[in-house]
Order: C-alpha cells, then structure tokens, then sequence
C-alpha cells in the first residue's frame, strides 16, 4: 500500500534510520569496523532527526493510534522499543558499544523501523478518517520541522569501500 501522504516525513526518516543500519551490518559482515566513528556517527543521526522523530511519534502518533481498536499493545511495544533504542544511542554518545552490540542494535532498529511502517502505519492509514489525517499530518510536519532534511553523510571512516584483493 502506498504511504498516505500525512505520514511521509516519518517514512522518510524511516529510510534515513534504515540505511545506517544497512551500512553497519555491512561493515560488521566485512570485519572492518571502527568502533569510533559508528558510534560518532549513530550520535549524530540521533541527535540531527532520530530523537525528534522519536518524540514526535511519541506526542503526536502513538497517541492517536492507541485509541485504534487492538493498537494499544503495538503502542505499548514501540514505546519499549523507543527506550531501548535511546539506550543504544546513549552507550553510543560514552563510545561503550562493541562490534556485537552495534550489530544488535542495527537489527534492532530495522526491524523497529519495519513494525512502525507494516504494523502501525497500515492500520493508520485504514482506520482514521481523512480529515484526521490531515490534522495529523500537520501536527507531525510541527513537530518534526527541527529534524534535518536529508540523510546524514556518513563519517568517512564508516563509507564501505570495494576490497582490493592482494
């Protein structure tokens, strides 16, 4: 299904989120990560657009989505999923993570991301009527209006180069 227009942004922000966790399981399934600039780089997305996509979901989305008949449970399983990531990104910020925990994290991100977009969104866009969504999508577009506008450039250290064989 086509994403409704008033949920775009976050969809955006989706892809964003989605491609650094496409670009660290790569490095990881290369064995060529440092550690340093992943973590530089995971801080960075957070702080330009992950923690305000995050608290705009949480003030504007989720509670709308709740009130939908059977989404309290998926509402309430973000919300967790929102503190465990926020904790990723904070070990990220004292530069405490390992290879192992940053690929868990990746995953863990992604498939966050995919739950939001399957889950969550299909049944917004079913149930609530247009002119909910409409205002919805105006509260969202305020909330967000702070977040960068495009996907971060990554650290030069975390760019996946071809390997030269000897």
């Amino acid at each position: 299904m086509l994403r409704d227009q008033n949920l775009i942004l976050l969809s955006r922000q989706h892809q964003h989120a989605l491609a650094l966790c496409v670009r660290i399981d790569r490095a990881v399934q290369t064995g060529e990560v440092d550690l340093e600039a992943w973590q530089a780089d995971m801080v960075q997305q957070f702080q330009a657009e992950i923690a305000i996509h995050f608290a705009a979901e949480e003030k504007e989305l989720f509670p709308v989505a709740q009130h939908l008949p059977g989404l309290k449970p998926l509402v309430d399983e973000l919300l967790g999923e929102h503190a465990v990531l926020r904790n990723y990104f904070a070990l990220a910020a004292g530069r405490k993570l390992d290879v192992g925990e940053l690929h868990t994290f990746a995953g863990n991100l992604s498939t966050h991301i995919r739950k939001e977009e399957r889950q969550l969104f299909e049944t917004l866009q079913k149930s609530v009527p247009p002119a909910e969504m409409a205002a919805l999508g105006a509260k969202l577009e305020k909330a967000l209006k702070d977040a960068a506008q495009a996907c971060a450039l990554p650290n030069p250290a975390t760019v996946l180069r071809p390997r030269s064989d000897p």
